[in-house]
């Protein structure tokens, strides 16, 4: 039989939790697309091809389709990390302030 790998425990919320951490999560949201949108440009700068200071946008023009699709997926990847990072945290940090895990 093969061990399962360890995970972090179901937790359930009330709705009162849930309600509680909602405006939280919306500023953690706003917050995480800032610091994802500036983490993303000052990554760019450093390792775009061919000196571009700014990412390509979907319709600029002079700039491959392959730039543009590699900066989106970039982008989104870095967002996505950014949100997650925040959002786990959040609720960590709510749920040892709370006792009550904000999710599910």
């Amino acid at each position: 039989m093969t061990p399962q790998p360890k995970t972090d425990s179901p937790k359930t919320a009330s709705k009162s939790a849930k309600r509680l951490y909602q405006p939280i999560g919306i500023t953690s949201s706003i917050i995480g697309g800032l610091i994802a949108g500036q983490v993303f440009k000052q990554g760019w700068k450093h390792a775009a091809p061919q000196g571009n200071q700014k990412a390509p946008k979907a319709l600029d023009t002079g700039i491959s389709f392959k730039e543009v699709l590699v900066a989106a997926l970039i982008q989104g990847a870095v967002f996505a990390l950014v949100k997650a990072l925040l959002h786990r945290g959040g609720a960590r940090l709510f749920e040892k302030v709370t006792g009550e895990w904000p999710g599910n």
